[in-house]
């Protein structure tokens, strides 16, 4: 199976979760999703993660986004793991976590490889330690961003939600958005846009910093 790449569809799989048995494409629905994967149960970085997420989980909301952790033990693992997460993280997890025990999904994401062996008993932290991935997914259901993080840094999920939107931003305007960009920043018109067309959309004008690289606010 080749790696997954921006762009692809997101793979569908049915699987059990402490919200019970979903369809993931049919649990995205006409929304945005957040898939965040995690090597094992009971890990400390994960476990502040899992938390944190819990504790923002409206921005999401507010951005018409879903999510949906992923670890590799049981329901039940997860469910006395929670208690842990919740203790740690201060507030309640109203989230789904994927029960990956035979390393179904870890391989249609290619955080494994498609023929590795195995379930999830027996493994630890460190065998599972390429499952540490983020995806964000499209209302189309195809990936919009990929991130890869080592076992020993936790994620920065405010990062995550500045990329997400963007992504949103992006999607609805021929814009892109500059290195560093927040909401309210200027943006950078896309290249093929036309200075003449520009002038139609953007009528109040815009920067022109080099002649490839135009500024103008963001759009409302």
């Amino acid at each position: 199976m080749n790696a997954l790449r921006i762009n692809d569809q997101a793979p569908n799989f049915t699987a059990q979760t402490t919200q019970g048995e979903i369809n993931f494409h049919d649990w995205i629905g006409d929304s945005w999703a957040m898939l965040f994967s995690h090597p094992k149960d009971f890990t400390p970085v994960c476990t502040t993660e899992l938390g944190f997420m819990a504790s923002i989980q409206g921005e999401f909301a507010k951005r018409d986004t879903k999510i949906i952790a992923l670890s590799i033990d049981p329901v039940d693992d997860h469910m006395a793991w929670l208690k842990d997460v919740e203790k740690v993280g201060g507030t309640t997890v109203n989230y789904p976590i994927i029960a990956d025990t035979d390393l179904n999904v870890a391989k249609l994401y290619s955080m494994f490889e498609a023929d590795a062996e195995g379930d999830a008993s027996g493994r630890t932290a460190q065998t599972n330690a390429t499952v540490r991935t983020v995806f964000i997914i499209g209302p189309d259901k195809n990936i919009k961003l990929m991130m890869i993080y080592p076992m020993t840094t936790g994620r920065n999920f405010n990062e995550i939600l500045r990329v997400l939107d963007s992504m949103q931003l992006t999607a609805k305007h021929k814009v892109a958005t500059p290195a560093n960009w927040k909401q309210g920043d200027d943006v950078i018109i896309s290249p093929a846009i036309s200075d003449e067309q520009a002038r139609d959309i953007y009528t109040d004008g815009w920067e022109t910093v080099t002649p490839y690289l135009r500024k103008v606010a963001q759009p409302k």
